[in-house]
């Protein structure tokens, strides 16, 4: 079979987002839901390339996201890496145009979904290595459980053009060690939160104790399994005040949250290594759908 591999040209943009929409189901789409596909645009912050039968037929496609904030890690995130065709050359001949684009990089990860077997075995012979696991947790039926708020402690709505700062500082201490996430965030970033298509009207929450933000929770819109979902993340506390129970309590505000907002579920993703995490959100409900595996190349 002759291929070719192609970088995306602006004549070939829908049949990209054809093929992304077709194969979605199959690798981790978090950066393919309509609206990812609706802004997306050919930029050297997301070399695309497409491998096309002699028919002219788009088979296979692999783009990675390394922007700003992706290259202060040094690492570089596919949003996609898959071929039809399940033939390791094709990948293989995928994955070699995109590594020309490593420049300044340390590594690039891949997420793929468990239901994707053969994927994770063909990542494998790529040179790709087990870099951690996180599972995908549904609470449904949403029922929130009351809560109680130790004095000197409440939540109130994150303000825009206020609260960006605050919300970093959090964040960042929060899951500093945390694989996958040590990179900051910036004030510029949580800025634009409140412009994204999934943003809820008082969604972003902040713990404060004594006027002190010292806890954060996302409820963002979401889909699963086609239908609407609420999605809880990131969740973080500021170091000195973990352990105290207070991320039961942000967990359940979330949660009180999207019953009020008129969700019936909602969905969040925890490292496999946050153990203490995970067992918090068993203990209040959620049921393991299904896991992903971050794999990781080294590019140095």
């Amino acid at each position: 079979m002759d291929i070719r591999i192609l970088p995306l040209s602006p004549e070939r943009m829908e049949d990209f987002k054809t093929y992304c929409r077709k194969h979605r189901q199959e690798v981790d789409d978090s950066f393919l839901y309509e609206e990812d596909l609706a802004e997306f645009q050919i930029h050297e912050e997301h070399p695309t390339y497409i491998a096309v039968n002699e028919k002219g037929e788009l088979i296979g496609a692999a783009s990675i996201i390394a922007d700003a904030y992706q290259r202060k890690g040094q690492q570089a995130r596919f949003r996609i890496l898959h071929s039809e065709t399940g033939d390791e050359a094709v990948y293989h001949r995928l994955l070699a145009e995109i590594v020309k684009h490593g420049e300044g990089l340390a590594k690039m990860f891949i997420f793929v979904p468990s239901v994707n077997p053969g994927l994770m075995e063909i990542v494998s012979q790529l040179g790709f290595q087990v870099e951690r696991y996180s599972f995908l947790l549904v609470n449904e039926p949403l029922n929130p459980a009351p809560y109680d708020l130790p004095e000197g402690y409440n939540f109130r709505a994150f303000r825009p053009g206020e609260d960006e700062e605050a919300w970093c500082v959090v964040r960042n201490a929060g899951f500093s060690q945390l694989k996958g996430s040590q990179t900051p965030i910036t004030p510029d970033m949580v800025a634009k939160y409140p412009g994204e298509s999934d943003y809820l009207n008082g969604g972003m929450l902040l713990l404060v104790h004594e006027d002190r933000p010292i806890g954060i929770v996302r409820c963002a819109d979401d889909e699963y399994v086609d239908a609407p979902i609420m999605n809880i993340g990131p969740l973080a506390l500021l170091p000195e005040y973990q352990g105290k129970g207070l991320g039961r309590l942000l967990l359940r505000r979330a949660m009180e949250f999207g019953w009020e907002t008129g969700y019936s579920r909602v969905i969040l993703c925890v490292n496999a290594e946050n153990e203490r995490a995970k067992a918090l959100y068993l203990q209040e409900g959620f049921k393991e759908a299904e896991y992903a595996v971050n794999y990781r190349l080294d590019l140095q």
